[in-house]
């Protein structure tokens, strides 16, 4: 079994900044892409970054230059940090990560976080 715990999540002013956690928990071999997602109110869930297990990264066309993802293998986490946040990125925010379990046959599997809610006000 395997969990992803985030935290990080607040209410902040319109140019601010908050940084998100995402940390990997249970019967992990390996991890391979993580990533944030993010679902406003009324809307879909959207991608925001992705990050590979060698560091490449992907943004939405939306965050990027104020976002920066990143991680750390070692501690299986997955960090977002967030600058000059606008009211438009207030959302709930979900890690997200493809783990393959020490089972056998090897498989992975697609995980979630259970959310962590990002308030920009103006």
């Amino acid at each position: 079994q395997v969990q992803l715990v985030e935290s990080g999540g607040g209410l902040v002013q319109a140019g601010g900044s908050l940084r998100l956690s995402c940390a990997a928990s249970g019967n992990i071999f390996s991890i391979n892409a993580m990533g944030w997602y993010r679902q406003a109110p009324g809307k879909q869930r959207e991608l925001v970054t992705t990050i590979t297990r060698g560091g490449s990264t992907n943004y939405a066309d939306s965050v990027k230059g104020r976002f920066t993802v990143s991680r750390d293998n070692a501690k299986n986490t997955v960090y977002l940090q967030m600058n000059s946040l606008k009211p438009e990125d207030t959302a709930v925010y979900y890690c997200n990560a493809v783990i393959r379990e020490r089972v056998w046959p090897p498989t992975n599997v697609n995980y979630w976080g259970q959310g962590t809610q990002v308030t920009v006000s103006s």
